[in-house]
């Protein structure tokens, strides 16, 4: 979508801080960022909410929870631990109609989040 702003990063068209990238998704620091690591996994396809996933998505979002393992391990949170998120519309905080996949570490959590 020409209006997405994902979709312009995937496309090399927004300058992003890329730090992994598979054949499905790309992965980039987000610019906003609500913990010391805070990294997003986008798939390349357009897909605009979780509500939105179908069959034949599933390797897909197992490929970007993967790859935040081995991202959490790179960045040095995975033994103290890291948070994963997906945010499914507004109410739950979703700003980007794309999915992405967040990943969250370097601190201590709290629950319940937000």
């Amino acid at each position: 979508m020409k209006d997405c702003l994902f979709c312009r990063i995937v496309a090399g068209e927004i300058d992003a801080d890329l730090v992994a990238e598979g054949d499905g998704w790309v992965a980039f620091h987000d610019i906003n960022p609500q913990a010391p690591t805070h990294v997003l996994i986008v798939p390349r396809e357009h897909i605009a909410t979780t509500n939105d996933l179908g069959p034949g998505h599933e390797a897909l979002i197992g490929q970007m929870v993967r790859a935040a393992a081995e991202l959490a391990e790179r960045e040095g949170i995975a033994g103290s631990g890291y948070r994963l998120v997906f945010n499914c519309n507004r109410d739950a905080g979703q700003a980007v109609f794309h999915i992405h996949l967040h990943v969250l570490g370097g601190r201590r959590m709290t629950w319940p989040p937000g």
